[in-house]
């Protein structure tokens, strides 16, 4: 048989082939760990109002978007900071993105996750048409649906990197270990998907809206963060009954759902005093005094983080439907 040239992790030494798996666990997790600040400043992007902060795409005011002046950037105004500050992260996951494909290729055995690899760059790059047709087209509505899909590739980065972990090649399918179903745990990711919609509608509510619409959009919210509440502290509550030994790889990210949504309904709360003021000041004599500056230090960095956190219990309910399916039916090591 003609050698192809490409190394085969099946006829490699075991030590080799362990450590050139490693390097492709390394970019899928280095991919997923900067996707999160790249989601926090695109919500800063979005709280600023700073989209259109640079009007052309893909360069930056005509320059090529890596050779643009770094003193321009770094000491001009802060919707350029955030807007330029925004793209380069975005072209430093599609690097990682394409530093997992090629590792994947020469020293991945299972090609079906070179497949998803592919996968992978193939979503990243459609995020970033994504953004730069929010700037060309100058939509709100493209701008809204960005902000959806920069979430949705955290989670598809996040399963890349349980799909290369030690723990999903070496736990046996069907143990039994899962306190909690697979279908259960798709619910829970499904409902934090949808609860980031409608928070996106209200992130980009149009200037046509109405106050019956807003409203409507605002108790769907509320209603949503109820169902991922219950859903989430139910998850949390099965896993602690769970038999010793039963849990293996959940009761990290139910524990750490936990945490994230205590997180998130305060955030939440401080995200409407910041936007829309308190409805209840005669019950709130000291907050009711608080002056709500426009795009405040506080102000903002409490809005963007319960955008933020949002996206982080969506790929923590990532990891948790992984475990759980991985124990729960055969899917490929």
């Amino acid at each position: 048989m003609v050698n192809s040239g490409k190394p085969n992790s099946d006829n490699m030494a075991p030590s080799v082939a362990r450590e050139s798996s490693k390097w492709v666990r390394r970019w899928a997790v280095a991919m997923t760990v900067m996707t999160f600040p790249l989601i926090w400043v695109g919500g800063l992007v979005t709280t600023y109002d700073a989209g259109m902060a640079v009007p052309d795409w893909p360069g930056t005011y005509g320059y090529n978007l890596w050779l643009y002046p770094w003193t321009t950037w770094i000491f001009g105004p802060f919707d350029l900071f955030v807007e330029h500050g925004h793209r380069l992260l975005g072209t430093v996951v599609g690097l990682l993105a394409i530093g997992l494909v090629i590792s994947a290729y020469f020293w991945e055995s299972r090609r079906w996750l070179f497949a998803w690899s592919l996968f992978v760059l193939v979503a990243v790059i459609a995020q970033g048409v994504l953004g730069g047709f929010r700037v060309v087209l100058d939509a709100r509505t493209m701008a809204m649906v960005h902000g959806c899909t920069g979430p949705l590739f955290f989670s598809i980065a996040t399963a890349t990197a349980v799909f290369t972990s030690k723990w999903w090649k070496e736990e046996a399918p069907n143990s039994g270990k899962s306190p909690i179903g697979f279908k259960t745990a798709l619910f829970l990711l499904a409902a934090t998907m949808c609860q980031l919609v409608v928070g996106a509608q209200l992130r980009h509510i149009q200037p046509w809206a109405g106050p019956r619409f807003f409203m409507t959009w605002v108790h769907l919210h509320l209603t949503l963060a109820a169902l991922v509440s219950i859903l989430v502290f139910w998850v949390a509550w099965r896993n602690r009954e769970a038999k010793r030994g039963e849990s293996s790889g959940i009761s990290g990210p139910s524990g750490l759902l936990v945490l994230l949504v205590l997180v998130q309904l305060s955030l939440g709360i401080g995200t409407w005093i910041c936007n829309y003021a308190l409805p209840w000041p005669g019950l709130t004599v000291g907050l009711a005094q608080y002056t709500i500056q426009a795009k405040g230090f506080l102000e903002s960095w409490i809005v963007t983080g319960h955008q933020a956190t949002g996206s982080l219990i969506i790929a923590i309910a990532t990891i948790l439907a992984c475990r759980t399916g991985r124990l729960s039916y055969h899917f490929p090591k």
